[in-house]
């Protein structure tokens, strides 16, 4: 009997020590509540929500009118609903390039350094849990819960869509809509680790927020007016010939595509307008003999397979430094 008790008790501890969490689930769970009970993350939702519904109603004003006869996209009524407006207020898709690096940066820029100040980051890697396990977990969980937010942000327009239009969406149209979804959670995970990376590099959270929200400004108002000086500096004289001039379109183009918020643009219009069939200049013998018809899904992934590798390369990149700088950096306790 006592061997019998011992047996049974060493089989409950071995259950309980099974089903005990890892630890980098426990991080990622405990991360993504301190997320979604925080006051900025709530502002954020409800600015968004509220940009996400303003832009519905400007589409769906503004529907009698997009849908009309002889426009390519016509058919594709639901795509409609995240680039269309009625000048009264910008589109759903336009509102995510812009709100998106704020919800990325107010998600990441006092990861480590506020932890950092308070002490509280030496005592979990005192614990026997992996330094790698703590920046990791930052990660996933401030992704996921974007994530989340933009799955339920787009089905909120897909299913508003669906009640006041009547015509449910086809297997293409909600192909391509989810695909958009995964570009813009990859445009704002950027911005995560990005801000993150800062979190990373400075002591204080509100150098790192000061920073990061510099880098966005830059990229979102003064780089384009850089682009256009170079631009104008560099255009070539009218006599030049067809293929110089589309070598400077094409180089201009590429000075452009450096701006994440230029990427995401590019990719987020070709998914969701089905005409769009090239994203650079094209030469007459190009577009001679072109149908102007909708581009099959597959083909449209293929035009923005550049877009979509840059920004995750981007994402990875900065993820990388700050894991780097991280993984090095000495922690002491306060």
């Amino acid at each position: 009997m006592n061997m019998n008790g011992f047996l049974s008790r060493t089989g409950k501890l071995k259950q309980s020590e099974s089903r005990a969490a890892h630890p980098f689930a426990v991080i990622v769970g405990k991360e993504m509540s301190d997320h979604i009970r925080s006051w900025r993350f709530i502002i954020m939702l409800l600015l968004m929500a509220l940009t996400c519904f303003g832009s519905l109603y400007t589409s769906l004003s503004n529907f009698g009118s997009v849908a009309k006869t002889g426009d390519p996209d016509g058919a594709f009524f639901f795509l409609k609903l995240f680039t269309s407006s009625d000048g009264t207020l910008p589109s759903f898709m336009v509102f995510i390039s812009f709100l998106g690096p704020l919800l990325g940066i107010s998600l990441g820029f006092d990861a480590i350094n506020t932890e950092h100040n308070r002490g509280t980051l030496s005592r979990v890697l005192a614990q026997p849990i992996h330094r790698d396990y703590l920046m990791n977990a930052k990660f996933v969980a401030a992704l996921l819960v974007i994530g989340f937010l933009f799955l339920a942000l787009g089905l909120l327009v897909v299913g508003f869509g669906l009640v006041i239009i009547g015509i449910p969406p086809s297997a293409g149209e909600f192909m391509r809509i989810l695909f958009f979804l995964l570009v813009a959670i990859c445009y704002v995970a950027f911005w995560l680790n990005l801000s993150m990376l800062f979190s990373v590099l400075f002591r204080q959270p509100a150098t790192s927020a000061l920073a990061c929200i510099a880098v966005w400004l830059f990229f979102t108002v003064f780089y384009s007016m850089i682009v256009n000086l170079i631009a104008r500096a560099m255009m070539p004289p009218e006599t030049v010939g067809v293929q110089s001039m589309l070598g400077y379109r094409h180089f201009i183009l590429n000075l452009l595509r450096v701006a994440p918020s230029h990427l995401f643009n590019d990719a987020g219009t070709t998914l969701l307008i089905p005409s769009v069939r090239s994203l650079g200049p094209l030469s007459m013998e190009q577009v001679q003999g072109a149908i102007p018809s909708p581009l099959p899904l597959g083909q449209s992934l293929l035009i923005v397979w550049p877009q979509l590798t840059g920004l995750i390369a981007a994402t990875v990149g900065c993820f990388g430094l700050s894991y780097y700088i991280f993984m090095r950096k000495e922690i002491r306790s306060r």
